[in-house]
């Protein structure tokens, strides 16, 4: 799985790095940064991830399935 923010979306309510702090961080700012490396959520993390990108009121989240 493959996750990516819209930094021009996010506007930092911070539920996602909240509920996955494994794959979300936040910035200077409170917005969401994406801490997995290459944006690639390792298969133990996914659940959270999904639940983080779905608490995201904006929808500023984007999981892709990615294979390798």
């Amino acid at each position: 799985m493959r996750v990516s923010v819209d930094e021009a979306t996010c506007v930092g309510h911070g539920r996602c790095y909240a509920l996955a702090p494994e794959v979300y961080g936040a910035d200077d700012f409170g917005h969401c940064e994406i801490l997995v490396a290459d944006g690639l959520v390792p298969a133990e993390a996914q659940h959270a991830a999904r639940i983080g990108a779905e608490a995201c009121p904006e929808h500023a989240i984007t999981l892709e399935d990615h294979t390798s």
